[in-house]
């Protein structure tokens, strides 16, 4: 774009972001909300107008015939705290730029911080990878693993039923708000949450160590030897839960004050900890065949203090960076006046949505703890499913979700719904970008990427073979899963955390009803499968039901762009499916359907199946990949 409006500014619309007539691609909203950066075209915040030595002249203002202007020259961006510089220049020290706002830092453009978050997300993934394999060799996939991973799963769920939920999504909007707002740029209402997180979770801590024989039979252990394993990692892992809360309180400090690498690198240290525990957990005296009922008790206080360590090291190290950026640690409990009650009604609906999804993941647990009785396939393999399906998310959809957060809501602060609809839809096409390619690999490559990872120690081929096939027949509901999760992250962003429940309650309910109908219906080998399916397909009742709401909230959303994209990106993603089948078929025919032959299958399929989808995709034109890729180039110094 090289001028204003052709043909002299619009009328004013009636609803800025229903009636605008210049929301497509030559047309940059108006967000006050950064300074731009050439290199993240056109994700950056901006403001179009002219200075008139005083102001920014809107066009809607300029009714004089405003000469032509050229991006990036005699464009001006508006800095979070006030002040505008123009484009190309500095933004420290620089004549006309207002000083930020307490506590405030000019934010990172979306892409810059999706590439930061996306690298450092990687890493833990591919250290989680590591530590799923170290963990899989060392106690299985059978009644050890079905003991652990249920231990482990207590912590995780006494937490998101206290504060989990209410501190991954609603206090990034609350901690934003209060930053604004507050003289103290929010200090003072982040150190109150920090001590009531610590002091909830702290008593809640001790309550379940107490409880945890009755929690590990809440939870389908049954049987003597499963029932003493289970019971005592629970009381080792329990503790786990304070550290969950203030770790993520920290992260959250951080990602409202533009800091996003340290709480996604962090887990990385937790992942290199619990790989040496269960290294030394392999190496360590005890029964030469390692079953549940002859485990010791010094490999139970190794599998889980070391776990635990991971955890607490995982938050300490965020400490030093906090403290980088400003931010004291003070214990304050002086809650009247302090806004908290008034956030009371918001934190009430998060705490249901919790309640709610746990509902859905116990009946899960129990479900496939019953079949693994029976089969030996039981929640051991469905965890490790769900670590390899929302693996990609975790890479490329929690840091986009990290970034994007605070940019929605700092534009619901000010009002600014067309830029929430512009994040909204940028985070949703690029989403199936990433995703949909994915899709497809998990599809034909399943069973062969679990072999690869999952089939070593005492792990057996049978087993990892069968975690697969679950991860095949799941795989399309991970663009589901991800776009819901965008979804509510939109109404939390102004807000609005009832609306986001209501829609957990239908997805849930769908999901127990037809959760409960898997074991009539199937034998107990492909419960688990089973289970992974009606997952998914919980997710496209989510993903249905949070579009309607958000279009009667918001307007269109972009979706015409957004079914653009999503079939390009399909049909590009089933041309290189195909390609990796045949290799696949070649190759298993050859080696044979072990660890060999899986492990050439999927390293021939993700990279000539992935080149032949790209390939296709560049030459579709996909717009969105087209942006990502050229950002990719310059970040490499290529043309």
């Amino acid at each position: 774009m090289s001028d204003y409006y052709r043909g002299g500014p619009p009328a004013p619309p009636t609803n800025p972001y229903r009636d605008d007539p210049y929301r497509e691609d030559d047309y940059y909203s108006a967000r006050p909300l950064g300074a731009w950066n050439v290199d993240d075209e056109p994700y950056s915040s901006l403001v179009i107008g002219r200075w008139d030595g005083q102001r920014i002249v809107s066009p809607e203002e300029d009714l004089h015939g405003p000469p032509p202007i050229q991006p990036r020259r005699q464009l001006y961006s508006v800095r979070p705290g006030g002040g505008v510089r123009p484009i190309g220049e500095p933004s420290a020290g620089q004549p006309g730029t207002a000083p930020e706002a307490p506590g405030e830092r000019a934010e990172p453009s979306l892409a810059s911080s999706s590439r930061t978050m996306a690298i450092a997300s990687a890493a833990s993934r591919i250290t989680g990878f590591m530590r799923q394999i170290a963990l899989t060799a060392a106690i299985g996939l059978a009644a050890i693993s079905d003991a652990y991973n249920t231990a482990n799963y207590l912590p995780n769920i006494v937490y998101e039923l206290l504060l989990g939920g209410v501190l991954t999504s609603v206090v990034v909007p609350l901690l934003v708000h209060a930053q604004r707002q507050d003289d103290d740029g929010g200090d003072a209402y982040a150190q109150r949450l920090l001590s009531l997180t610590a002091v909830i979770l702290t008593i809640a801590s001790v309550l379940a160590v107490a409880a945890a024989p009755l929690l590990v039979q809440l939870f389908g252990i049954t049987g003597h030897a499963e029932t003493h394993v289970a019971t005592g990692l629970a009381r080792l892992l329990l503790p786990e839960i304070v550290f969950y809360g203030i770790g993520a309180m920290l992260g959250a400090i951080l990602n409202t004050r533009g800091v996003y690498g340290p709480p996604m690198w962090a887990p990385v240290l937790n992942n290199v900890i619990v790989i040496a525990t269960a290294a030394i957990f392999f190496v360590m005296p005890g029964p030469h065949t390692l079953r549940i009922s002859t485990m010791t008790s010094a490999q139970i206080l190794v599998l889980g203090i070391g776990t635990t360590l991971g955890i607490v090291a995982q938050t300490l190290v965020l400490l030093p960076y906090v403290r980088k950026v400003g931010f004291r640690w003070r214990w304050r409990f002086d809650l009247r006046g302090s806004g908290l009650k008034a956030d009371g009604a918001m934190l009430l609906w998060v705490i249901g949505y919790v309640v709610v999804s746990q509902v859905g993941l116990a009946t899960i647990v129990r479900l496939s703890d019953a079949a693994g009785r029976k089969s030996g396939i039981g929640y051991g393999v469905y965890a490790n499913v769900s670590l390899l399906f929302v693996m990609p998310y975790g890479i490329v959809g929690v840091a986009l979700l990290t970034a994007l957060l605070p940019r929605m809501s700092r534009a619901a602060v000010v009002g600014d719904y067309r830029s929430l609809v512009a994040d909204l839809s940028l985070g949703s096409r690029l989403t199936a970008v990433a995703l949909i390619p994915v899709t497809a690999a998990f599809m034909v490559l399943g069973p062969a990427i679990t072999i690869t990872i999952f089939a070593h120690g005492r792990t057996s081929i049978g087993s990892a073979h069968s975690a697969g096939i679950a991860l095949a027949w799941a795989a399309f509901g991970l663009f589901p899963y991800a776009m819901t999760l965008l979804q509510l992250r939109a109404f939390y962003a102004i807000k609005d955390a009832r609306t986001p429940t209501l829609i957990n309650v239908a997805i849930v309910t769908v999901r127990v009803v037809l959760s409960l109908l898997v074991p009539v219906t199937l034998s107990p080998h492909h419960v688990v499968a089973g289970l992974a399916v009606v997952n998914s397909l919980s997710f496209v009742v989510g993903l249905v039901l949070g579009d309607v709401l958000l279009r009667k909230r918001f307007g269109p959303l972009g979706s015409g762009r957004l079914l653009r994209t999503g079939v390009q990106m399909g049909v590009a993603s089933l041309v290189g499916a195909l390609v990796a089948w045949l290799l696949l078929t070649g190759l298993t025919h050859e080696l044979g359907h072990g660890r060999a032959g899986s492990t050439a299958s999927v390293l021939a399929g993700c990279i000539v199946g992935g080149a032949v989808a790209l390939a296709v995709a560049v030459r579709m034109r996909v717009p969105d990949l087209t942006l990502v890729l050229a950002s990719l180039r310059r970040q490499l110094g290529m043309r």
